[in-house]
């Protein structure tokens, strides 16, 4: 091991190191990643009073019973509420967290199932859907996070399928309302195949029909709770939406066989090998570099398809891929990742609830909040413009003005880039004529911008 291995252990797998925390991770860099894995899932104590999505669903759906005004006001404060409570809960988490691998692969697999506040109303449940689909299964089969992403109520909401409806079906001839694709779409271009995965349209179109019916509790008119029982917020199937007949996804047909049809080819996607190449260039590109080596991304593709897609197996051959510590310093810290890395650096997270939503916002990354269901960019040319830059040099300055005095500059350089630290920013923050901004000068320094 070399003496960067401790850094990128630190900052490529975690979050950035809290004070003494590098010095543990250097004894095993490889070994302090790997014990993360093993670990039985927990949810941070952070998290765990949080409100669950049906819980919140059913809120939404009192409210809209009520009438629109109602609905907007409880948009304006109590959704609003429910959304920042749940912010600065999360960012805590991942400040305090002595597990950042299990944080790190948290926000990596949000962002591969992202669902976005820019589909209005289903902003409150986000962090629920995050805690209850993808939480649990991060280092288990990607088939599950699969299956528990599409099925999760959340997700059904933010790409309509909820509003999805056979041609064939009961409701679809009976009103005129057809098919809508944006799930089946989204799954096989961003969650599973990729764009380049040989899938067609008529795939897109025939996996749409397989999924007719995937909806949940929530949606009830005042008509309906008489036939369908009470509203609750979890997941439904309905018969009565579902496109009949068997159908034809890539190559294979499926029998009629209502919800289990959704479940079969689900199953089958995430085995694909298509799948396999997909995930492991998105893993490498995100723990590698921008354009990864081919040969990182083929063990890491084999690793996938031998485990069944076993996330702690490929996790593992990540760790142990010399292309991993090759290089300290080749990708370049998201808004997020910038913040929080910051903030563990001196172990702050006492800010006022308001202004972690504003630092996030302000810095262009606020959670919950990726642009499309492609996510996050995970590229240095996304992040870097020089406005961008600014940004972050203004922040980072208002930062270094609130911490305490008695932080010693030279002591978190030490606890944070020290074994990457150039000698450049080493003479700049010695030269600097305060202690204020001998911290602002080392946060907006390249090895601390990057990872």
């Amino acid at each position: 091991m070399t003496s960067s291995d401790a850094f990128i252990a630190a900052n490529r797998f975690g979050l950035g190191p809290r004070p003494g925390e590098l010095a543990a991770i250097g004894k095993d860099p490889r070994g302090w990643i790997g014990e993360q894995i093993s670990i039985v899932n927990q949810v941070p104590p952070e998290l765990r009073n949080q409100p669950s999505s049906a819980s919140l669903i059913r809120g939404i759906h009192e409210a809209r019973m009520q009438g629109p005004e109602n609905l907007k006001k409880m948009a304006r404060k109590g959704f609003r509420k429910t959304m920042l409570t749940e912010i600065v809960a999360r960012t805590q988490a991942q400040i305090r967290s002595p597990q950042p691998f299990r944080e790190r692969m948290v926000l990596f697999w949000a962002n591969h199932f992202t669902v976005s506040t820019t589909k209005g109303l289903i902003g409150p449940t986000i962090g629920a859907y995050e805690r209850e689909a993808i939480r649990p299964h991060i280092f288990g089969r990607f088939e599950d996070m699969l299956l528990a992403a599409t099925h999760h109520p959340t997700m059904l909401s933010y790409l309509d399928n909820n509003i999805s409806f056979g041609p064939g079906s009961r409701v679809g001839k009976r009103r005129g309302r057809g098919l809508n694709e944006n799930l089946a779409r989204e799954i096989l271009e961003l969650h599973t195949l990729g764009v380049n995965g040989g899938y067609s349209q008529s795939d897109v179109t025939e996996f749409a029909k397989i999924l007719t019916g995937w909806t949940h509790g929530g949606t009830r008119g005042k008509k309906s709770i008489q036939r369908l029982g009470p509203v609750h917020g979890n997941f439904e199937f309905r018969d009565i939406f579902h496109e009949p007949g068997p159908k034809t996804l890539l190559g294979k047909r499926y029998a009629e066989n209502g919800e289990q049809e959704g479940v079969d080819a689900l199953k089958d996607i995430a085995r694909h090998p298509a799948t396999a190449k997909f995930i492991a260039a998105k893993l490498a590109r995100h723990f590698i570099a921008d354009d990864p080596p081919a040969d990182a991304v083929k063990a890491l593709e084999t690793a996938f398809r031998q485990s069944g897609g076993h996330l702690g197996q490929v996790s593992q051959k990540l760790i142990e891929l010399d292309a991993v510590w090759n290089e300290p310093l080749p990708k370049v810290k998201t808004p997020h990742e910038l913040v929080v890395s910051t903030l563990r650096a001196v172990a702050f997270d006492d800010i006022e609830p308001r202004l972690f939503f504003g630092i996030f916002r302000e810095m262009g990354q606020s959670p919950f909040s990726a642009p499309s269901p492609a996510g996050w960019p995970d590229q240095a040319k996304d992040w870097m413009s020089p406005e961008a830059l600014l940004r972050r040099v203004e922040w980072l300055r208002a930062l270094a003005a609130r911490l305490p005095r008695s932080l010693n500059p030279d002591t978190v350089a030490g606890q944070t880039i020290g074994p990457v630290m150039s000698a450049r920013t080493e003479e700049m923050i010695a030269a600097a004529p305060s202690g204020e901004e001998a911290l602002a000068l080392l946060f907006a320094s390249p090895e601390f911008q990057r990872r």
